[in-house]
């Protein structure tokens, strides 16, 4: 028999290629070459250090609202409002970075650290409303999303700005763009928010696995009931770890704040950061290190779909249709499970 570990590694790795092979019979149908598209593919997203750097740009925000989605899986939550966190923690970061003159090392640090908090305060609100009112995260958190978006705009326009569609440039002192990784990568957006990320997976790691507080996240997430019989805080849970969660999406917020675009403009939709943090997350079975690998999968799929249309005249929505796959059959284990068993039952 195939352990619980041992399956949770099995089942994102088959979600990709079944992925991938079902992407490959799509283009197959529609008159396309699989193999032309996925080599035009790899080439946008490791072909050279430009695409590379870009790659690792991508992951970064990736990996802040992967872990932000995992960690209120791992107590039993959905937050479907990491976009929302997202933007309230861009603002944050864009409003410090450019309102303040400082030090580098406090302008900096700030401008993360405001960030952070601000996604925390947008998530607190549906953590404290499913701990004491037990209403539903998912129906909070999305609402929130648009409340938060068109919030957002608004005070862009007439707070931050007079009635401009977008923030000026942070000041130096708070950014996160360094010209020696640029100049590594040819000139890309790349940026030191990808040591930051990687320090993010160690948090979420360390906090998960070695701490008490981790230890009852993660007890109220298998079962709250039994949770609260021995003795555990479970409404102080449910809401630390909704804090956490919107914490890490903050943060996410403040990558594309301070290091990839250093302002904030009008948006008119989501930037579907947060939305694929729940990918993220579901490929990484919710644990901090599979966050980082499922990142930058997702992250190399966005960023050399670019390349399919001209290198190989493939549409770049296909991805979007590969993304789904893989989701799709991770969100349906059970199969793979079954198929699996069988297997293992026809071999004996």
């Amino acid at each position: 028999m195939i352990s619980n570990r041992l399956f949770n590694i099995i089942v994102p790795f088959a979600s990709v290629f079944i992925g991938l092979i079902a992407g490959a019979i799509i283009m197959l149908i529609y008159g396309y070459s699989p193999i032309e598209g996925y080599k035009a593919l790899w080439n946008g997203a490791f072909g050279d250090a430009y695409f590379f750097g870009e790659t690792i740009r991508q992951v970064t925000p990736y990996i802040f609202t992967g872990l932000a989605v995992a960690f209120a899986f791992r107590a039993g939550l959905f937050n479907i409002g990491a976009e929302g966190q997202v933007f309230a923690g861009w603002l944050a970061a864009v409003w410090i970075g450019t309102s303040f003159d400082l030090p580098i090392f406090i302008h900096l640090p700030l401008a993360v650290i405001v960030a952070a908090l601000a996604g925390a305060v947008i998530a607190f609100i549906p953590g404290l409303l499913k701990a004491r009112l037990g209403v539903h995260e998912v129906i909070v958190t999305i609402m929130f999303n648009y409340i938060v978006l068109y919030s957002a705009n608004s005070i862009i326009r007439n707070v931050l700005t007079d009635s401009a569609d977008k923030t000026e440039k942070i000041a130096p002192t708070a950014s996160l763009q360094s010209e020696w990784l640029q100049g590594l990568t040819d000139y890309s957006r790349m940026h030191y928010g990808i040591v930051l990320a990687l320090l993010a997976v160690f948090v979420m790691w360390f906090i998960m696995e070695k701490t008490t507080i981790g230890y009852e996240i993660r007890s109220v997430g298998y079962n709250r009931h039994a949770s609260e019989y021995a003795g555990m805080k479970v409404s102080k849970n449910i809401i630390l770890a909704m804090v956490i969660s919107g914490a890490f999406a903050g943060l996410a917020g403040s990558m594309e704040g301070l290091g990839t675009f250093g302002n904030m403009s009008i948006q008119s939709g989501f930037t579907n950061l947060g939305f694929d943090g729940i990918a993220v997350a579901l490929l990484g079975a919710n644990r901090a290190i599979g966050v980082v690998f499922a990142a930058i999968l997702f992250g190399a799929l966005k960023v050399g779909a670019l390349n399919m249309p001209t290198d190989a005249g493939v549409p770049s929505e296909l991805v979007d249709v590969i993304i789904a796959f893989i989701i799709f059959f991770v969100a349906s284990s059970y199969l793979i499970r079954l198929i699996i068993l069988r297997f293992q039952k026809g071999e004996k």
